[in-house]
């Protein structure tokens, strides 16, 4: 664990009065008179408090403002991003000064560039085996997300980027970190694969993101995370983005964060309000008829199993429907999960069946519905997997499909979410279900 040399201060929540729906968690003072700001104060004895900071009276509305230097504007402007999402707007100038940084925002509202740009300009090159700048992540699909948007930004700064997951081989990682990787986002598990083979070493880390935090100690990686944190024993700055602040991701910020800055911004992940909720009851033998007739009436469908085994067990029932189907899980290739990817994002094939690795990380405008094939008993899932719905502006529906045992989890997560949409018992052969936006249920007369 690194030590700051002085108090870890616990972050200061200030909303900035100049962007509305935006509330930042600042820990800087601002001179009014002149727009500079300093470093909040480290704290002076028990109790450990900061001072609280002054609201700033300005709103920065360009990256040269924030300090990105004009290689990295040139190259944003040359991709037609010529303005700070807000996020980036709060969190970019704490990052180039190499303040530890928290930040609270959903996927989508452009969390990448708020830790990619002060991460491609504070590391140095690397050395072979010993990358200057790690980014964490929970899956493959943001993995190569978060290459995607990091390689044009490290080229214009003559740094490089190398991608690290499982499901491909080994080979090809260890020759790039032979070579000398200067920014390696990777998943936890084949990093630490790498490690115990002395593939990697963590001596050098300038610079480390966690990406999506909550996500990843919700799969399970706490331990894997834990370890490679302890491995990076250096002098180093660390930036965390996640949806939540709280439990397990403070415990994190805590132990590994020195005096962290911290910033929040509301979501634009579509809520509970901005899409229509449909409840089902089913019968076992109908179950897979009923999803089909759901999905021959929209154009693109996203289903979510709990299974990797039921993703694909469903996708070939609905092929044998007439429905053009694909599954994406863990246990597929990088190449087919891609592939999936693709031609559901082009409409190619309209019918996407998926694990939870995909309920966040998936950006794909357009899904008319979500099916919660298999009902989830978690109120955070729900909204994860119903997000991938509505979003863009557009409307949307999610759809649960409950068999008899399973209405006390149902009951349970609309109760948390204060859901009152009946449930009602449908067959395949219902033509309601062609138009599922347009079907009231609270006015069916076979609501249970």
């Amino acid at each position: 664990m690194r030590s700051s040399g002085h108090r870890r201060c616990p972050p200061v929540f200030l909303t900035s009065p100049d962007n509305p729906g935006i509330a930042g968690r600042v820990a800087i003072d601002t001179d009014t008179t002149t727009g500079t700001t300093d470093p909040a104060p480290a704290c002076a004895g028990p109790p450990p408090r900061c001072e609280a900071p002054t609201k700033a009276t300005t709103v920065t509305t360009s990256f040269e403002a924030l300090g990105v230097s004009p290689q990295l504007v040139a190259r944003l402007a040359a991709d037609g991003i010529d303005a700070p999402f807000p996020i980036q707007e709060l969190t970019i100038r704490d990052g180039l000064a190499g303040r530890d940084v928290c930040g609270k925002a959903k996927t989508g509202s452009g969390k990448t560039l708020a830790f990619g740009l002060p991460l491609v300009e504070r590391v140095g090159k690397a050395t072979p085996h010993r990358p200057t700048g790690l980014v964490l992540v929970p899956t493959r699909e943001l993995a190569n997300q978060v290459s995607e948007v990091l390689t044009p930004l490290a080229k214009a700064m003559d740094r490089s980027v190398q991608t690290v997951y499982g499901g491909v081989g080994f080979e090809p990682q260890r020759e790039a970190l032979a070579r000398g990787v200067d920014i390696l986002v990777a998943t936890p598990g084949r990093l630490i694969d790498l490690m115990e083979q002395r593939d990697v070493a963590f001596d050098a880390v300038e610079v480390l993101v966690l990406d999506e935090a909550d996500r990843m100690l919700d799969m399970g990686f706490s331990p894997q995370v834990q370890k490679i944190l302890f491995r990076i024993t250096g002098p180093h700055q660390t930036m965390l983005f996640s949806a939540t602040l709280d439990g397990a991701i403070r415990r994190i910020v805590d132990r590994y964060l020195a005096d962290p800055v911290a910033h929040e911004v509301v979501s634009d992940e579509p809520t509970v309000d901005q899409m229509d909720h449909r409840f089902f009851y089913v019968h076992q033998l109908d179950k897979v008829k009923v999803a089909a007739a759901i999905c021959r009436g929209v154009d693109r469908a996203l289903l979510f199993t709990n299974t990797k085994r039921a993703a694909d067990r469903v996708t070939q029932q609905l092929e044998r429907e007439g429905v053009r189907a694909l599954a994406i899980h863990g246990d597929l290739r990088q190449a087919a999960r891609e592939r999936a990817l693709a031609e559901f994002a082009s409409g190619r094939v309209p019918v996407l069946v998926a694990t939870d690795v995909a309920a966040r990380g998936l950006h794909i405008d357009g899904v008319d519905v979500v099916v919660h094939y298999d009902p989830t008993d978690d109120a955070t899932s729900y909204l994860h997997r119903s997000g991938r719905t509505a979003r863009a502006g557009r409307s949307g529906v999610a759809v649960t499909l409950m068999l008899w045992n399973q209405e006390n989890d149902v009951r349970a997560v609309q109760r948390r979410l204060a859901l009152t949409q009946p449930i009602v018992e449908v067959f395949s052969n219902d033509p309601r279900l062609a138009d599922l936006a347009a079907w009231d249920p609270a006015a069916t007369a076979d609501v249970a």
